[in-house]
């Protein structure tokens, strides 16, 4: 079979990936119970579903506290409001990640602070951490890209040398481990997702974890519009807002709870095994496994894309000719320093901050423009819920785009 699909010819797969979500009658029979029990609101309940929710997670991911909040954007910005973060001060971020990483920083006053990316693992430097400090920085924030936990140890190095904060940003990672210690239990705090694509999904949400008592109180305060956890309803002691989670959402992740391990394991098994094969086929390159990554949570199969291997083929007319042989992908991520939107916040606090003659240049971070512009391909963890064969098609799709690259329309 040499014709490639974007030409006419048979795709490799015609059949679906597996469906995302994954459900059954436990959500529907959990939802039905919040419905008839008339309690559709989990504040101070101490038994409602959100409670029970938030000690499992904490639980499983080896952490004291959890406090659920209404996303993974609320969740971060939970955090740096409990390490009191200040108009200002800066907060060292990858640039390659999902907006809410810097945007999260912008909402609470404080300054993003873009430090470049590993290139074998996309995860965030702790050398261009180092590099990136000032009197100013405050904490860093290492992403667990994809699933793949970043260099705790060389970014916790890093902190404790400067006396910095660190929060996780986990909402990729759900049970991926660091040296056998699951993510978002590591740093100082840990941030988690449950957006409708996330590995856990309640549609939206997000949860904040720590072993820390004293930040832990921030949190629920923060969270709770500023209310103190002994206080009275009218009671507020630190400016707040209202990130509660509902008992509807609280009832989707405890169902959802139920089948995380899993399907963890599917698809770190299945995770490992394309990664091996794709290595083989030359220039797509599987992003890269520390020895101390014990368990990747795989919310997203990053590889490296290596034109010159495919004959000079462009990413996006391979990515074209992937989709056409049945297999979903995507490009990713472009710089988060490129977003209008951050660009434009970054501007105005750093002039508000350092004076109206402040300028803002684009960072400096090689390793991001080129995994954002050149290498990096995606797939979505939906796909690695399949079976050895589904992978299977993803090698083969890809060796026939490299061994028939010159018939590519470009």
């Amino acid at each position: 079979m040499s014709r490639l699909a974007i030409n006419g010819g048979t795709p490799v797969r015609t059949r679906p990936f597996p469906r995302w979500p994954v459900w059954d009658a436990t959500e529907k029979q959990a939802l039905i119970e919040v419905l008839e029990s008339g309690q559709w609101g989990a504040y101070g309940q101490e038994t409602s579903r959100v409670a029970q929710f938030e000690q499992a997670f904490a639980r499983a991911h080896h952490a004291r506290l959890g406090y659920c909040v209404t996303t993974g954007t609320a969740a971060l910005e939970t955090a740096l409001r409990a390490i009191e973060i200040d108009y200002g001060d800066e907060v060292i971020v990858p640039p390659y990640t999902f907006i809410a990483t810097a945007s999260a920083c912008l909402l609470v006053g404080a300054l993003p602070v873009f430090a470049d990316i590993d290139p074998q693992t996309y995860t965030l430097d702790p050398a261009q951490v180092e590099r990136a400090i000032t009197p100013r920085t405050r904490a860093i924030i290492p992403v667990h890209i994809g699933g793949c936990p970043a260099d705790m140890d060389g970014i916790l190095a890093v902190a404790r040398r400067h006396g910095l904060r660190v929060i996780e940003d986990a909402c990729q990672a759900h049970t991926a481990a660091w040296d056998g210690q699951r993510v978002g239990s590591i740093g100082d705090l840990g941030c988690f997702s449950f957006q409708a694509s996330k590995n856990i999904n309640a549609g939206e949400g997000g949860i904040v974890l720590t072993s820390d008592e004293v930040l832990g109180v921030r949190c629920w305060s923060y969270r709770n519009c500023g209310r103190i956890p002994a206080g009275h309803w009218y009671q507020h002691e630190m400016l707040g807002t209202n990130h509660r989670m509902t008992e509807w959402q609280g009832a989707v992740l405890l169902a959802q709870l139920g089948r995380m391990e899993e399907l963890a394991r599917r698809r770190e098994e299945n995770g490992r095994y394309l990664a091996r094969a794709l290595a083989e086929i030359g220039g797509f390159e599987p992003q890269a496994r520390p020895p101390k990554v014990t368990q990747h949570a795989y919310h997203l199969f990053i590889a490296r894309y290596h034109a010159e291997a495919f004959g000079g083929l462009p990413r996006a007319a391979f990515l074209n000719a992937l989709q056409a042989e049945g297999i979903p992908c995507s490009k990713g991520y472009v710089p988060l320093y490129d977003l209008p939107a951050i660009r434009r916040e970054r501007g105005r606090l750093m002039r508000f901050v350092r004076g109206s003659t402040a300028t803002d240049e684009r960072p400096r971070c090689p390793v991001t423009d080129r995994a954002c512009a050149e290498e990096s391909v995606w797939f979505s963890q939906a796909v690695l819920l399949g079976e050895r064969h589904d992978m299977d098609d993803i090698v083969e799709a890809i060796t026939r785009i490299r061994r028939h690259a010159d018939q590519v329309p470009r």
